[in-house]
Parts: structure tokens; C-alpha cells; sequence
């Protein structure tokens, strides 16, 4: 009798790839830290990094918790879990970890700052300066009515223990609420600059670590930039004086990844989710770099509502939500041994 070779449906193989890169992932996470922000990049032409992952929340823990455990900011991970409470998730409920990333769009130079997606990316330079990986990070930014500005910059110094100087602004604005702030606040507790700043070419805009690190995924500071502090201190070496900044503000993300087109729709962008916004930008978006029949418009529309934060894969044949969170790999909680948890 003549075997012939069985032939997947296309979304089964799919997840079964799935299944390898976010087992190949879960195995660095487990040899360090659960945290995992740098991610190599192999092929130019792919635009996504990082897989979807599961854990479950341990008692007495917050979604904040969750997030900064695994690098994420709480924009992120309260879209991607509607209906779970971000202040009691409760002991055991799964928590779905939206660390797969559409990189920015653009070239892939220096720092990189969406605040629709309020992230950071930093594409260091080989020798023949090349992009060769990626490191990513959230961050908190600036209210709407004092918002981070848009555009091109550099890092023009950089400080270890920085001193805060309050512009005027800020001074005016605390004084009229009673709170008289000096004219600078040393390294310390009290310095809302943290350990660690990168000062940008916008006056008065920094990249710094924080003393209220529950701000990273909000719109809280006053135009800066801030990171966990853990975050920023390991950011910071690996940024020379110089380095090029590019802050723009998008509310989705589109890219490839082995020839299939994904969407990362985010929440919390300042075009907010209001009823009636239009998509046209997103549909031009994937128009002018997906062929027309390799995108199920279905599924472009279900994540464009949702805004889950979660880089989907969008062709018909691609697995659905359910499919890509039922086959990813889960992330060891405190006090659980990662080689002995199983799916």
C-alpha cells in the first residue's frame, strides 16, 4: 500500500509553528528572568517578534503586577484581558500575555517611541550598521493636554542620578493645587527622574526611569518619557549620545511574518475607540502592503473594535483568537518551577 503524506489544514500547521517559536521563547525565559525584551531580528523583511503567552495570576497579585513581571505596561495588558479585574484577578485566573510586537513602521534606526502604542524599541547597529535585534520596553507618557511631542530627535546627554530642574509650568501648576516644589530636587525617593535619564533635543523632554512606576502604559507625566526603572537602568548603557529618536503616534500596527500579514491593534491611542471612528487609515494601511485576497476583512474589523493589544495573524485561513490562546505556551507564576509546568 502507498502512503501518501497527510496535508495539514493550513491554520492547524500554523499553530503548531506557534507552538515551537513560543516553546523556543519560553526556554530562554525560563534559563533567566521572565522578562523577555530583546529579540533577534533574522530576516528584515519580517515586521513581527515575540509570541502570545499565558500565565494565572497568584492571589493577592494585580494585573500591575502581572505586567511589570513580564515588561508590560497596564495599557497592555487590560485590553488584552477584558472583563478580568485589574486590582483582583484572583488566584488561578488565566491572564493572557500580549508579548508578541508589530515593530514600528519606518526605518530601523536608533530609538523608536509609538505613543499610540506607548512602547519603546531600540534597534542597536552591528559593525556593517545593520539592525540585528530589537529591545523593547512600555512606557508611561505625557497627558493629552501636555503631551509627548511628535518627531525627530537624538539623545543629546545622558545622566546617572539625575537632578530635576520643574520648568515653570509645572511649578505654576502644583503651587495652584498648594504643593510648592523647589527649584531642583536631588537623586533620591523623591525624584520622579529616577536613577537613569536620556535627554532628548526637544527641550525639556527626557527618557527616564520613575518613582511611581504604576504610571508605565498611562498618560501621566508631563510630556516625558518615562520607564520602569528596571527598565531604563538596563536601557541605558546600551544608548550612546547621539542616538536618533523618532516619536510618532499610531493607533495600529501592520506587518509580516513567513509571508503572513498581522495586525496589532492598539487601546488607549489618543485616537481614541469612540463609536463611529474611522478606519480608512488602517484599510489604506493594509491595502498598500497585503494583496487583497490574502486578508479576511472579518477579522481586520473584529480586532480593530477590540483593540486587545494582540498582534493577530488576519488571513482567512489563519487560527482564530481562540485557537492562538489555547495553543500558547504558559509562563511560570512566583514560586513555580518553569520546566515543571506544563500546558
Amino acid at each position: 500500500m502507498t502512503h501518501r503524506p497527510s496535508t495539514l489544514h493550513p491554520s492547524i500547521a500554523f499553530l503548531r509553528l506557534c507552538r515551537c517559536t513560543a516553546a523556543a521563547a519560553l526556554v530562554v525565559a525560563a534559563a533567566g528572568e521572565a522578562r523577555a525584551a530583546t529579540f533577534t531580528l533574522d530576516d528584515p523583511d519580517h515586521d513581527v517578534v515575540g509570541a502570545i503567552q499565558v500565565t494565572h495570576a497568584v492571589a493577592g497579585e494585580t494585573l500591575l503586577d502581572i505586567a511589570r513581571r513580564h515588561d508590560l505596561g497596564l495599557n497592555e495588558i487590560t485590553a488584552a484581558n477584558p472583563g478580568v479585574d485589574a486590582w483582583v484577578p484572583g488566584d488561578g485566573r488565566r491572564v493572557v500575555l500580549p508579548t508578541r510586537f508589530v515593530l514600528p513602521p519606518g526605518p530601523r534606526t536608533g530609538i523608536v517611541i509609538n505613543l499610540g502604542q506607548m512602547r519603546l524599541f531600540y534597534f542597536p547597529r552591528d559593525s556593517r550598521g545593520q539592525p540585528v535585534r530589537v529591545v523593547t520596553h512600555p512606557i508611561g507618557i505625557g497627558v493629552e493636554y501636555d503631551a509627548t511631542p511628535l518627531g525627530s530627535t537624538s539623545v543629546v546627554r545622558k545622566a546617572h542620578l539625575p537632578t530635576w530642574h520643574p520648568p515653570d509650568s509645572i511649578r505654576k501648576k502644583r503651587a495652584a493645587a498648594g504643593e510648592i516644589l523647589p527649584a531642583s530636587v536631588p537623586p533620591g525617593p523623591d525624584n520622579p527622574l529616577g536613577e537613569y535619564a536620556l535627554y532628548l533635543g526637544f527641550t525639556s523632554y527626557l527618557v527616564h526611569g520613575t518613582n511611581r512606576p504604576w504610571g508605565i502604559g498611562m498618560r501621566v507625566s508631563g510630556g516625558c518619557i518615562r520607564m520602569y526603572p528596571e527598565d531604563i537602568e538596563s536601557l541605558y548603557p546600551q544608548v550612546p549620545v547621539g542616538t536618533p529618536v523618532r516619536i510618532i503616534e499610531q493607533g495600529y500596527a501592520v506587518g509580516r511574518l513567513r509571508g503572513v500579514p498581522y495586525l496589532q491593534v492598539f487601546a488607549n491611542a489618543s485616537a481614541t475607540a469612540e463609536e463611529g471612528e474611522s478606519h480608512t487609515p488602517l484599510v489604506e494601511a493594509l491595502l498598500g502592503s497585503v494583496p487583497r485576497g490574502a486578508i479576511d476583512w472579518d477579522r481586520v474589523m473584529r480586532a480593530a473594535t477590540a483593540r486587545r493589544n494582540l498582534a493577530l495573524p488576519i488571513t482567512p485561513r489563519s487560527p482564530t483568537l481562540d485557537q492562538l490562546i489555547t495553543a500558547a505556551p504558559r509562563v511560570a507564576r512566583p514560586g513555580e518551577e518553569s520546566e515543571k509546568v506544563k500546558r
